[in-house]
């Protein structure tokens, strides 16, 4: 749920759009995201600020009473176990807004992410040879 109906265009407009509070908990995601992934290229996909790196990388939106995190389906596998105190579904996490962001984590995904992307980019080149 954006803080209004106007649809940003950059991560900027999106989290200007937030009180606060909530534009300081999703400033934090988006710096941790990119010190983890330097390279990733930011960009709005879904209406929601999303980061690339050799294909779509992680998703983060801010909601009413929680802040999305959406990096797909395997990092939920993976981090099953690191995900027990939050709720999630197939390629989602909703930290609660008054919690702490538990930024290892989400550099931990993040990374995942990244090494996940790459493997994938390796294979389809080596396939093209």
């Amino acid at each position: 749920m954006q803080a209004n109906s106007k649809v940003a265009k950059t991560i900027d407009e999106y989290i200007e759009q937030f009180p606060a509070s909530v534009q300081e908990i999703l400033q934090k995601l988006r710096a941790t995201i990119k010190k983890t992934a330097p390279a990733a290229e930011e960009t709005i996909s879904y209406q929601m600020p999303a980061f690339k790196y050799h294909g779509m990388l992680v998703y983060f939106a801010g909601h009413k009473n929680h802040i999305g995190f959406y990096p797909t389906s395997s990092p939920m596998k993976a981090f099953k176990g690191r995900l027990t105190n939050y709720k999630t579904s197939k390629g989602a996490i909703q930290f609660p807004i008054n919690d702490t962001i538990p930024l290892t984590l989400i550099k931990d995904i993040v990374k995942f992410r990244v090494k996940e992307n790459l493997e994938k980019e390796n294979a389809k080149l080596k396939k093209k040879k």
